[in-house]
């Protein structure tokens, strides 16, 4: 009797499972029927992306401003910034661009990097400074090394030979130590000929200004009061140094990527 019912069970079960692949199948069916097929191309490979949907009429500044207002940075005075924004345009492309590229032409290389190194020796003495004020300890070794090889073995700073030794400028002013200490940006500012900046590091821009006023390293500061052609000089190089172009965002909407790229490249800077 026992061995009776254990050839019925065995026989169930075995129909049970020759019919699982049939309901399995069928299901198959079913779904392939509802499902469109993937649209296939001439190289044999499926493309997904030709079913995606859009919208014809959102053109490229509708989705940069879509874009971007999604990237928002306080400006409380954006109509403001604004006008600076363009004055600084105008100024740099009629005024200080031609001057560069005259500055560019008349000078030989060697004296173009001579200026360049001199004026960066000077400016590594706020460097130091904040350095200090952030407890970067490491940071103001390298930068005190920096100061005493350039302004020796450098001739005042016309050459770096720092660099050569690996003792690479890290720069550090005191909008990133005001940082450090957990001063938050403010409101976004473009200042007239300076460009972009916001209240905390414009305030930062004043003290180290003072500083290096007061440090009054290699008497620069007390002769450029008497010899004015210094500061214009150092004019004259500021913006020989700096690569950025006013419109080479190529966008309607480059004040706010400007805005927004300084912004943030100002928190990583504060973050390091």
């Amino acid at each position: 009797m026992v061995r009776s019912l254990l050839a019925l069970l065995l026989l169930a079960s075995a129909s049970a499972f020759a019919a699982e692949p049939n309901a399995a199948s069928s299901s198959l069916t079913e779904s392939s029927t509802t499902m469109p097929p993937a649209p296939v191309g001439a190289d044999g490979f499926t493309n997904p992306l030709s079913t995606l949907k859009y919208n014809p009429g959102l053109d490229q500044r509708e989705f940069e401003r879509a874009s971007l207002e999604a990237l928002d940075i306080y400006d409380p005075f954006e109509p403001w910034n604004r006008r600076v924004y363009h004055f600084n345009y105008r100024l740099d492309q009629w005024v200080l661009l031609p001057v560069v590229n005259g500055y560019r032409y008349i000078t030989p290389g060697f004296v173009r990097s001579g200026v360049s190194n001199f004026f960066a020796n000077l400016s590594d003495v706020t460097n130091l400074v904040n350095s200090l004020l952030q407890f970067k300890g490491r940071r103001a070794l390298d930068t005190s090394g920096r100061l005493l090889i350039n302004t020796t073995l450098g001739v005042f700073g016309l050459w770096d030979p720092a660099t050569r030794m690996g003792l690479i400028r890290q720069p550090e002013d005191f909008g990133e130590t005001l940082g450090f200490y957990g001063a938050g940006a403010g409101p976004y500012l473009m200042l007239p000929v300076l460009g972009p900046s916001n209240l905390r590091d414009a305030t930062g821009l004043a003290f180290d200004f003072t500083a290096e006023s007061q440090i009054n390293f290699l008497n620069v500061s007390q002769e450029s009061s008497r010899h004015p052609e210094i500061i214009l000089l150092r004019a004259i190089n500021t913006r020989y140094v700096n690569k950025f172009r006013y419109g080479e965002f190529d966008s309607p909407f480059e004040y706010e990527k400007l805005r927004y790229f300084y912004t943030k490249a100002r928190e990583l800077e504060i973050a390091e």
